[in-house]
C-alpha cells in the first residue's frame, strides 16, 4: 500500500528544487498523489531538503489523516489536499518560492501567456489569488479558486503553486512559469508585452495533446 519509490520521488524533488533555484532553505512544499490508492505523499514540515530521507516523508489520506510516517507533515497539507479534491487530473502539487514569480505576486499582478511553452503547459494565465496567512484553510480555499482549471497560480507576498499529472510534468511547469515571469518582467521594463490570444493558446494546447511527440509515448 505504501510505495517507497514515491517517497524517493519526494526526496529527489527537494534536491532538484534547491538546485533549480525554485526555493531556498526549508521553504516550499510538494506532494504526490498515488492514482492507484489515492494516498498523498508529502514533505515534512521545516526539514532540510538536502538531508531529507524517505522515512521522513509523510503519507496522508484525502481527509488529512496520517497513514504512514513519524514526522509532522507540511503546514500547507490542507492546501494540497484541497487541490487534489478539486482536481481529478492533478497528481502532483509543487509550492515554490521563486524570485520572479513572487515579484509579480507582491504587485498582485497576473502572469499572462507571453510565450509558447507557457501557453502549451501552464495555461491561459497564472492568476494572483487573494491573500491569506500560510497554513490556513482560507489560503487553501483561495489557492483552489485562483488555480481554477489552470496549472499554476500566484500567491501574493508568498510564492506560487504549480500542478501536474505527475511530478516530472509539475516540475517542468514550475520551470517554464518562472522563466516566463522573468521574461514578462523584463518585457514590461522596455515596452508593452504581446499576449498570446486565447484562441492561439487553445490551438497550441490541442497540438501538444494530440500531435506533439512520438506515437505511443
Amino acid at each position: 500500500m505504501i510505495k517507497t519509490e514515491l517517497k524517493e520521488t519526494i526526496v529527489q524533488t527537494g534536491i532538484k528544487m534547491l538546485k533549480d533555484g525554485l526555493t531556498v532553505g526549508t521553504w516550499g512544499n510538494f506532494s504526490l498523489r498515488d492514482p492507484e490508492t489515492g494516498l498523498i505523499y508529502i514533505t515534512p514540515s521545516g526539514m532540510d531538503y538536502e538531508t531529507l530521507k524517505t522515512t521522513d516523508v509523510v503519507v496522508l489520506d484525502s481527509e488529512i489523516n496520517i497513514v504512514d510516517g513519524e514526522c509532522t507533515p507540511s503546514v500547507e497539507k490542507g492546501m494540497h489536499i484541497a487541490i487534489y479534491n478539486a482536481r481529478e487530473d492533478v497528481n502532483a502539487v509543487v509550492h515554490t518560492h521563486p524570485l520572479y514569480s513572487t515579484v509579480l505576486g507582491v504587485n498582485k499582478m497576473e502572469l499572462p501567456a507571453i510565450s509558447e511553452d507557457f501557453a502549451q503547459i501552464v495555461g491561459y494565465k497564472m492568476s494572483c489569488s487573494e491573500y491569506a496567512l500560510p497554513g490556513t484553510d482560507v489560503l487553501a480555499q483561495n489557492v483552489v479558486k485562483g488555480l481554477g482549471k489552470e496549472n499554476g497560480v500566484l500567491l501574493p507576498n508568498h510564492g506560487t503553486v504549480l500542478v501536474g499529472a505527475d511530478m516530472k510534468s509539475a516540475l517542468t511547469i514550475c520551470q517554464v512559469a518562472e522563466k516566463s515571469a522573468q521574461i514578462y518582467i523584463h518585457a514590461l521594463s522596455i515596452g508593452t508585452p504581446n499576449i498570446i490570444p486565447d484562441e492561439d493558446v487553445k490551438a497550441m494546447q490541442d497540438y501538444v495533446r494530440t500531435r506533439y511527440g512520438q506515437k505511443g509515448n
